[in-house]
Formats: C-alpha cells, structure tokens, sequence
C-alpha cells in the first residue's frame, strides 16, 4: 500500500471535493475516506459505511460530484436540533462545554478507525470501533 495522507481542505465545505479531485489526482490516490458530521447519529456516535448517498450533506455532495460516490465515510454524530430550521446555526455553532469534554474519547476512537481502515473493511472496523454515542 502507498503513501497515506490526510486533508483538511481550506474551501468551503460545500466545495470540499474540488480539494480532493486535485489531491486524489495529484497523487494518484485510488482509495478515499472522508470524515464527516452526521446529523442523523447522536452526538459521540461513530459510524462506517462504503459508498452511498449524500443524505442533504453539502460536503458530500460535492466530493460525490467531484469523485463519484465510491468511497469510504466515516461518521460522526453531532445530533440534530429541534427544528429543522435551525440546522445551519446548529452545525456551526461551538461544541457545548459537555461535548467538548468528551472529544477527546471521540476524536482519538475516530483516529483509531481511520488507522484501521487502512487494512480493513468497514464492517470488521465497526464491529471493533463504532460508538452509539457520548
């Protein structure tokens, strides 16, 4: 297996595939995870799925506009507001002190996944690695 790398785009979300297209084809990348908020898991959940649609995830619609959707998500809950109104002010706003506290657990439990992924499929890795939440 080849080198390994780790992206953090600077675009704006919404166009975070347009960082990965140049990356993936500058480098030659065959294989892709993303790492990404899911509204749809409670907070500190963690989750893997292979492929798949971008369920209203403006990042995901973008990097399945740029790559297809042939790539592996990883999953992190953040929960969902009580309205559906509220979702743009929900996922931007700052981690409550709670959830900031158990980041940590969260991210390092993520980390680890990724580690995995690397050599495993998303079902071995979930069986080991995912969280129902914090």
């Amino acid at each position: 297996m080849g080198p390994h790398f780790l992206l953090k785009p600077t675009t704006f979300m919404n166009l975070s595939g347009r960082s990965i297209l140049c990356v993936k084809n500058f480098y030659k990348i065959d294989d892709v995870i993303v790492i990404h908020d899911d509204l749809d898991l409670p907070f500190g959940a963690l989750r893997f799925k292979s492929g798949g649609g971008h369920g209203g995830h403006n990042g995901l619609k973008s990097t399945d506009a740029a790559i297809g959707a042939d790539y592996i998500r990883v999953r992190m809950g953040i929960g969902k507001p009580e309205h559906k109104s509220q979702v743009a002010d929900y996922v931007l706003h700052p981690f409550s002190s709670e959830e900031q506290s158990k980041l940590r657990e969260w991210i390092g439990a993520s980390a680890d996944a990724v580690e995995m992924l690397l050599e495993k499929s998303c079902s071995d890795v979930a069986a080991k690695c995912s969280l129902k939440g914090l």
